[in-house]
């Protein structure tokens, strides 16, 4: 009799296990997701960052049913907001809860303007394989269109999937699954923005269940040389615009004597910068500027000229002018020799 017994609560126990649900921290930032306006018809013209992580829990309740859900507040912002500062902060402590054996993963609410950025700098500064999913919406919590609810309960599912885990940072809208090193917002209204055009999607959701079409080949997370943890100040970057009879070089002078240490070309084309432009970028390389070469264009790839790699310009590569911007801040942390920072953009 006791033999039964014991096997029933070795049976109860294991049945336990196998159904136990996952446990998942939701951060929240603020963005449109977190925006209100006084209508349900309009979806421009909001106040972004205003509601809070327990009300957006709380909005879809369907998400306990997936996993067992903690909110934390890291910022309430519109994401055009976002600085080193918040992000350093929300990079330390995705650290921290997921070295914590009990949390599974993590998502981050977050604006849709810089969510590629803040997504693309926590892919190479966290050193974890478990699933980091941010999410977003393009119409505010109040309008009758929100999207903002099923983007959140699609992230849950995907954070809260094994098949997530070991595949960097990823952004999870519109049913689709983005990672950070590739995807980009595309329109400036349209639910269907986050796109990445030199790759295509690398998964989609339905109905909570996940499905992964690749995953990203350059080193990330675990793998990134890249460690913010005694960091409190980031390496000052900059973006330079390039443009027909760009010719003045006041921007780059200006930018240099108020302590930029590199600066990113979005250039026209694949990358091509005005000769009188790079005149004086030449002349600023030789005080010690670092300047990699992007383009204005959604895709395609960047490589310098034999002529200009010689020079010391570096080639993005497929990486547009605001992610190279956050690799060449990062590769600045560990030095400034631009033989050193091409080999860094070759890699990731």
């Amino acid at each position: 009799m006791k033999k039964i017994f014991y096997c029933i609560l070795l049976f109860v126990g294991s049945a336990i296990m196998v159904y136990a649900k996952p446990n998942i921290v939701i951060l929240a930032t603020g963005g449109t997701i977190a925006g209100s306006i006084d209508s349900n018809i309009k979806t421009t013209g909001y106040t972004a960052g205003v509601v809070g992580v327990d009300v957006l829990i709380n909005a879809v309740p369907e998400i306990k049913n997936i996993a067992n859900i903690k909110g934390e507040q890291i910022a309430n912002i519109d994401s055009a907001d976002m600085n080193d500062e918040i992000w350093l902060k929300l990079a330390k402590r995705v650290n921290t809860l997921l070295a914590n054996n009990d949390i599974d993963g993590v998502v981050i609410t977050h604006g849709t303007d810089t969510m590629e950025e803040t997504a693309f700098f926590l892919h190479l500064t966290i050193k974890s394989n478990k699933p980091i999913v941010l999410v977003g919406a393009m119409r505010p919590s109040t309008a009758i269109s929100a999207d903002g609810p099923k983007n959140l309960y699609n992230a849950v599912a995907l954070a809260a999937n094994p098949k997530a885990k070991n595949k960097g940072v990823m952004i999870a809208m519109n049913d689709r699954i983005q990672s950070a090193r590739h995807v980009s917002k595309t329109h400036a209204l349209n639910v269907e923005t986050f796109k990445s055009l030199n790759s295509g999607d690398m998964g989609y959701i339905l109905d909570g269940n996940v499905f992964f079409n690749y995953e990203p080949m350059q080193p990330h997370t675990r793998k990134s040389v890249f460690n913010i943890a005694n960091i409190n100040k980031l390496p000052k970057v900059d973006i330079l615009y390039s443009y027909a009879n760009d010719g003045s070089g006041v921007a780059a002078k200006a930018l240099f004597r108020n302590g930029t240490q590199g600066i990113v070309v979005a250039g026209s084309g694949a990358g091509s910068i005005h000769k009188y432009q790079k005149d004086v970028l030449k002349n600023l390389m030789e005080q010690g500027l670092v300047v990699v070469q992007s383009s204005r264009v959604d895709s395609g790839i960047v490589l310098p000229n034999s002529n200009d790699e010689k020079l010391g310009f570096i080639g993005a590569h497929d990486l547009n002018p605001q992610k190279a911007r956050v690799l060449l801040m990062l590769a600045l942390t560990k030095s400034n020799d631009p033989r050193y920072i091409a080999k860094i953009f070759d890699q990731y």
